[in-house]
């Protein structure tokens, strides 16, 4: 029986491997039908074999420690930097997966549980269960939907454009279904029961043809030219500016170099976040004399850079995008609202500050959390537009990113080079994908040690600056489309599709009684 559980033990956690080569940037999706599908036969098959039923949920948990280790490994990356955390790496290493694996053990259990005694009741349950839990992950706590199933058909564009209706949490929940379904013929019950398979090919295709027709549509859409050029700025700057006292000015004089200002030309720069080392919002007009040469008032700056504020006496600090005029007088300001644990703010700061932990991201203190997100609407001179927010990973939060569609272009600033040379920035990157065609907009991108890129608003990747080059892509025209259905519902969406398998879950379940 021992040598029964090993075996257990390592073929679970070996689809949960398998199953991360359908992630970016491998995206093998095809191996999805296969893993998990197995798991889910393995599920039922067991269901008769243990009375005990909290053996399931060790074997959720290992399917998912075998996921998210090998796709997540990253994250230890993040503690190589500063001396003071390297010590943690090898914790980082299991416990963030070990932590995850947790969501993945519920769903086992919770199925196991509820499970009615008809196959295709059980694929439904199984299906919502997984769905539902993945959701949580990505909501409870801080939240962190990264790597969903849904995104191993990131290459898929057409596909993918179903998410403009329903979204991503749906469209992961669709997914769970598709890949299982497989396994209805191999436990099926009777002929009938391959009807679902079939169902869900079709529905895929139906989704293929929608997205196709999405597409010829938006490029017979009108161009519009703008009066002004938006240049993305990618760098490759290290990591360790934040560490060994880097003179500013020399990363000043190298984004500067890669913008190439033309005088005569109305361009709005965006580089990416935290880019200059050592100096606060209200500290660059300091450094103007480096931008008298090359900017002019044909030009507007939009950086991530920290900005501080006296509160009662107590300071805090905010991790911003902020927009500056050619004399580096501040237009606008943004203050990043979903602070990374750990990297940015540590939770029970004073507990774990008197045992020797910090931030990773900064010297002094936790970033403090900014108020709204509130579309940024520049007019100033002749440029007018209005672009939403996005700092670093919040660009990963599907439904919760704006209320209000009414402005242009989302911009996201980031610093990948937490990942440093590892997957990391290419799974960060996908999330502008769903973004863009989500909310129907194009997602301007900039990013130091990563992908920075201009995606339009059916997810197509239009220019792009590849991982760890410097140089910058411009947006001087661009399409408008109508505000897309999730942009109007975001995740009520998901409810509904939640509802829709209940019932056909409670449907299934009286045919067979029947």
């Amino acid at each position: 029986m021992k040598n029964i559980f090993y075996i257990e033990l390592i073929y679970l956690i070996l689809l949960g491997v398998l199953t991360s080569l359908s992630l970016p940037p491998y995206n093998y999706l095809i191996i999805n039908f296969l893993t998990f599908s197995l798991f889910y036969i393995f599920l039922i098959k067991k269901i008769g074999f243990y009375k005990n039923r909290r053996i399931f949920f060790l074997y959720g948990w290992l399917f998912g420690f075998g996921y998210f280790i090998s796709n997540l490994y990253w994250i230890s990356i993040s503690l190589t930097f500063d001396q003071n955390f390297k010590f943690l790496i090898p914790f980082t290493i299991i416990l963030v997966p070990s932590f995850l694996a947790l969501f993945y053990a519920l769903v086992a259990y919770l199925f196991v549980v509820l499970k009615p005694n008809n196959n295709l009741s059980s694929f439904f349950l199984f299906s919502l269960i997984f769905g539902v839990v993945e959701f949580v992950r990505g909501s409870i706590l801080t939240g962190f939907p990264w790597n969903l199933i849904a995104h191993s058909f990131s290459n898929q564009i057409e596909i993918l454009n179903i998410t403009s209706l329903i979204g991503t949490y749906s469209f992961n929940l669709f997914c769970i279904s598709l890949f299982t379904s497989p396994s209805i013929l191999i436990l099926r019950e009777n002929k009938k029961d391959i009807s679902i398979c079939v169902a869900f090919l079709i529905t895929t295709m139906s989704f293929y043809i929608l997205g196709s027709q999405n597409l010829e549509k938006f490029n017979n859409q009108e161009v519009k030219k703008l009066d002004y050029k938006l240049r993305i700025l990618s760098s490759n700057i290290s990591i360790d500016r934040f560490y060994n006292n880097i003179d500013p000015i020399t990363a000043i004089e190298e984004l500067i170099e890669i913008s190439s200002p033309k005088k005569n030309q109305k361009i709005i720069f965006i580089w990416p976040e935290g880019i200059i080392p050592g100096i606060s919002q209200d500290q660059l007009k300091e450094y103007k004399w480096l931008f008298e040469n090359e900017f002019n008032e044909n030009h507007l700056l939009a950086i991530g850079i920290n900005s501080k504020e006296d509160e009662n006496k107590t300071i805090k600090y905010f991790n911003s995008l902020s927009i500056f005029d050619h004399n580096l007088n501040i237009i606008n300001s943004y203050k990043k609202i979903n602070l990374v644990p750990f990297g940015e703010f540590l939770p029970l700061e004073k507990i774990l500050k008197s045992i020797g932990l910090k931030t990773i991201t900064n010297n002094y203190q936790s970033y403090s959390k900014g108020k709204d997100r509130d579309v940024i609407d520049l007019n100033y001179n002749d440029f007018s537009l209005k672009i939403l927010p996005l700092i670093c990973y919040e660009i990963i939060y599907s439904g919760k990113i704006f209320e209000d569609s009414n402005f242009d272009y989302i911009v996201n600033i980031s610093e990948d080079g937490w990942f440093g040379r590892s997957i990391g920035p290419q799974q960060h990157f996908v999330h502008s994908i769903f973004r863009a065609i989500e909310a129907g907009k194009y997602v301007l991108r900039s990013a130091n040690n990563g992908i920075t890129a201009i995606i339009n608003p059916l997810g197509i990747i239009e220019k792009k600056v590849d991982i760890n080059k410097s140089g910058y892509t411009d947006l001087i025209e661009s399409k408008k489309i109508e505000t897309t259905l999730f942009a109007k519902y975001g995740n009520k969406i998901f409810a509904s599709i939640i509802l829709l398998y209940i019932f056909l879950i409670f449907s299934f379940k009286k045919l067979r009684n029947e």
